[in-house]
């Protein structure tokens, strides 16, 4: 369930749960409950927020020199289903496979420009149709085997190909018209149509080996994906079911920013409480999200910040709960509707989350111009959802005190991956504020690869979920109609609209930002109006490390970090030898 966010350097769909990615990692007491009555934006209820000792980033001391070794013991809070960047449907994939892949362009988390990588150098055709790299002589994938344009062209063949489980990957390149190689060392993406994102996907493109890859297998099952060879500057080297990943650094990597570290270890923790003790023992180097509770009341002490620091910055993301539009009544927008204007998000956010975010009214980034904050969110106004639910004909005709229509009961079922108190209690507080207008919501939670399968294939009535985002957006992933009616795609919640779908057309035609901005915009108001999500909140990221850690600064795209800058100084290094 790939979506519209991007791995370290650029565009690439990948998906986050929003109880199994972030969710998962929160844990709160009891909520408490504040008045009924309607609610506009979050400043006016939170004002500032005290983040006490944090920073939002850690650079180095003046004049200190880096050094080479250690580990960097990383919190994973799910095992991931493959490392196979084609096939993966989780963050956690993408965050580990950010340490090992590579691609012909690179984006600078912190210009935002794309700058040569594997490809030392490419030429735009002046029709912004066609695009040709130049690889690099010498570069090896971690097998010793040379990177060539065959791979490049077998990479993209493997997308396109429908019986791969690759649809949301997929829909960006469906206008790409071919891409070739007319010698090893060169390789040409020719586009159908102009694309303002056609550089991006065509220079971040995923690329696999084919030596591996194209031995008469299954693609999606190929051992590959427990195996995983890249050219970047960590190659894998173990994994432990349930346990850990294990990656070491490459020591015949081609590039010349080479990584400090010898090695990361990504231990699967999938509870907080356990992670953070674990931290707090030093079985832990880096945890990167933990939940507002603990942030606030777990690690202010000074025994944790005598050996810790903690980090509070903005990250490019948002969760939802996503109706099944398929289905009754969620096919209806006055349903969907009542549904936003039951849950008080600001009760979320001050109560759970302690004010640290932002409640959300549309599916941009909001710490970008694409984001229109002119439209604020629905109100929590459970008194006009009943009015909404009343014109759609759902009304207690019986006066068991449900709402029914056509004699059946408005009873449906809320999907969210297990493992994450916060989640039961969000849904908890959803099931009352609910059952007080006469809506049933029997909650039902999944292990996270059963949850995910029955998302992409429709088997729900409503689900929550979360998008990373990208700086400059093309939502014809998540909400151009075309997904809407393939299993797997990331319209999942099955959107169709034909001025959305006119808009995003528009926007990828478009190549002026301003227009671009306008476009997106507009898209943010009809999803308001129809709300197919009911969009929850942007939260901010919290995050502690160890303090032997230097040069740990944050940044505005995903991941956030650059980790070849991370080093610890030789004084202070715990573990030594690969």
């Amino acid at each position: 369930m790939n979506l519209n966010n991007i791995r370290a350097t650029g565009f690439k769909p990948v998906a986050l749960s929003l109880f199994a990615a972030l969710l998962l990692a929160l844990a709160f007491p009891a909520c408490t409950r504040t008045p009924s009555k309607p609610k506009t934006a979050a400043s006016e209820e939170c004002g500032a927020v005290d983040v006490g000792p944090a920073k939002p980033s850690l650079p180095a001391p003046p004049g200190e020199k880096p050094s080479d070794g250690d580990w960097l013991i990383y919190r994973l809070e799910a095992e991931p289903g493959t490392l196979n960047p084609l096939t993966a449907t989780d963050v956690y994939a993408q965050n580990i496979n950010n340490f090992m892949e590579e691609s012909l362009l690179e984006m600078d988390i912190e210009t935002q420009e794309l700058k040569p990588k594997l490809a030392e150098r490419f030429e735009i055709s002046p029709d912004q149709l066609e695009f040709t790299f130049h690889l690099r002589r010498g570069v090896k994938w971690h097998d010793g085997a040379p990177l060539t344009a065959q791979d490049v062209v077998y990479t993209f063949q493997r997308i396109m190909d429908p019986k791969v489980d690759a649809a949301p990957i997929r829909t960006y390149y469906a206008e790409c018209e071919s891409v070739t190689a007319p010698d090893d060392y060169t390789v040409r993406f020719r586009w159908k149509k102009p694309y303002f994102k056609a550089l991006e996907l065509s220079g971040l493109i995923d690329i696999v080996p084919r030596h591996l890859l194209d031995d008469g297998a299954d693609f999606n099952s190929h051992p590959y994906g427990r195996h995983p060879v890249f050219t970047g500057p960590y190659r894998f080297l173990a994994w432990k079911t349930g346990q850990e990943i294990v990656l070491e650094r490459n020591p015949d990597y081609w590039g010349t920013a080479r990584p400090h570290l010898d090695r990361i270890v990504f231990k699967i923790i999938t509870d907080n409480d356990a992670a953070l003790q674990l931290f707090n023992q030093g079985g832990l180097d880096f945890m990167e999200r933990i939940t507002p509770v603990q942030w606030r009341e777990q690690t202010n002490n000074p025994s944790f910040l005598a050996h810790a620091n903690k980090l509070y910055y903005d990250y490019p993301y948002y969760n939802y709960i996503g109706w099944n539009l398929r289905r009754p009544p969620f096919n209806d927008r006055r349903v969907r509707l009542a549904m936003t204007l039951t849950l008080d998000r600001q009760a979320l956010l001050k109560n759970i989350y302690y004010c640290m975010g932002t409640v959300v009214s549309g599916d941009a980034y909001v710490q970008t111009p694409y984001y229109d904050r002119t439209i604020p969110p629905w109100p929590h106004d459970p008194e006009k959802a009943k009015k909404l639910l009343d014109q759609a004909g759902w009304i207690d005709r019986d006066g068991d005190g449900w709402r029914d229509r056509d004699g059946k009961p408005f009873r449906f079922e809320f999907l969210y991956a297990s493992g994450s108190q916060t989640a039961e209690k969000i849904a908890t507080i959803f099931k009352e504020d609910l059952q007080k207008i006469g809506v049933d919501m029997v909650i039902r939670q999944l292990d996270w690869a059963v949850f995910l399968e029955q998302v992409q294939q429709w088997n729900f009535d409503a689900c929550t979920m979360g998008w990373g985002l990208v700086a400059a957006p093309d939502p014809y992933q998540i909400w151009h109609s075309s997904g809407a009616d393939i299993k797997g795609s990331s319209n999942h919640v099955g959107f169709k609209n034909a001025e959305v779908d006119r808009l995003i057309e528009l926007n990828r035609r478009e190549f002026d930002k301003q227009k671009r901005i306008q476009y997106s915009r507009q898209i943010h108001r009809i999803l308001h109006q129809e709300q197919p999500y009911t969009f929850l909140l942007a939260p901010k990221w919290l995050s502690v490390i160890d303090q032997r850690f230097h040069n740990v600064k944050t940044y505005p795209l995903r991941p956030s970090f650059k980790f070849e800058e991370w080093y610890v100084p030789k004084e202070l290094q715990k573990y030594h030898g690969k």
